[in-house]
């Protein structure tokens, strides 16, 4: 039987270095972290804005409309 030591039984794990791909990777998921967290405050904002402006906005009322002529479907040259 093999004698256990420190170096065979745990294995030391050894990391790669990042790649430049790796690093253009996370640098851009980063990015667009940042755009959609900055996209969504912006979002949610302007719904609020616009709730808060159709609350302070009376309804209108229409006046009714008088109905438009049909249109007759034009002749089929069969």
């Amino acid at each position: 039987m093999k004698k256990l030591t420190k170096t065979n039984v745990f294995k030391e794990y050894v990391s790669k270095p990042e790649t430049p791909m790796d690093k253009t990777t996370r640098v851009v998921r980063q990015m667009v972290d940042e755009e959609t967290v900055q996209r969504d405050a912006k979002n949610s904002r302007l719904r609020n804005a616009r709730l808060e402006r159709e609350a302070n906005t009376p309804p209108e009322t229409k006046a009714s409309a008088a109905p438009k002529p049909r249109r007759t479907k034009a002749a089929s040259t069969r």
